[in-house]
């Protein structure tokens, strides 16, 4: 399952889709097929048309980053956080050493803010090698060296290195809360993943306070023609895109209850 999620992946994407699409129309003039040829090619480039020059995606990111709003103050004395991976650049890290962040940064940096408020509290890092190849260090490998540079002891982290997506990050990071005896936990990710993260923390009967971060999106975007930043248009679509169809596959694949979950 988890290969197969990668390569569906692969072509759902939208500029890979706009890719098969464009090949598709090209088999199809070789072979004479008009109306295959004009119905791929002009999907091709409605596709590619929404994803640079809209704002589509950001506004399909937007509502799942206000799903979970931002508490407005922090904890009383929270016992532990849980810090989804995501965040480092593995494959740089893998080769290189040191620590590299990537546009996600802000998970660990809110972790790091919060550990360094709240003496007592545990780290859990759920994380580990999400890649094909099988062959980079995870997230939670790099995160003993990020919080210990920071003066965090090993003593406080709990390194949950062998997941490879969101369903064995919560998986995996149960058995571990239970060991350790620690609940009510908060619960650390990207503001457009909370929705999926916490469907599946409740899925799995674990008490947690959603802890958005790494926002995305202004929280004012509108529906528009927008051709000042195709990039990051192609960017977020991408994102939301995959967020979207990682809920509607966790939902029907019976691992949330609920299609978007909410507070």
């Amino acid at each position: 399952m988890f290969v197969l999620s990668k390569l569906f992946w692969l072509l759902a994407q939208p500029l890979s889709l706009a890719f098969v699409l464009g090949v598709s129309a090209l088999l199809a003039g070789l072979f004479r097929l008009a109306r295959v040829q004009g119905l791929a090619g002009g999907l091709g480039c409605l596709v590619l048309f929404v994803t640079l020059y809209t704002t589509a995606g950001p506004v399909a990111l937007q509502v799942l980053e206000a799903r979970f709003p931002k508490p407005s103050q922090d904890p009383a004395n929270p016992a532990c956080a849980i810090v989804l991976g995501g965040a480092f650049d593995t494959d740089v890290t893998t080769t290189r050493g040191g620590i590299e962040l990537n546009q996600a940064a802000d998970r660990f940096v809110e972790a790091l803010r919060l550990a360094r408020a709240f003496p007592g509290m545990k780290i859990l890092v759920s994380g580990g090698d999400g890649s094909l190849s099988g062959q980079r260090e995870g997230d939670a490998v790099v995160s003993r060296r990020f919080f210990e540079s920071f003066g965090i002891g090993a003593d406080r982290l709990i390194e949950e290195a062998a997941s490879r997506n969101t369903f064995e990050n919560i998986r995996n990071s149960k058995s571990l809360l239970e060991q350790a005896g620690l609940r009510d936990c908060l619960l650390i990710t990207s503001a457009f993943h909370m929705p999926r993260a916490m469907g599946l923390m409740r899925k799995a009967g674990l008490a947690v306070t959603a802890w958005p971060t790494d926002y995305r999106t202004s929280g004012t975007q509108a529906l528009r023609l927008d051709f000042t930043q195709p990039t990051l248009n192609a960017q977020q679509t991408s994102t939301a895109l995959r967020e979207w169809l990682g809920l509607l596959g966790y939902y029907f694949g019976g691992r949330i209850s609920a299609l978007f979950p909410a507070p």
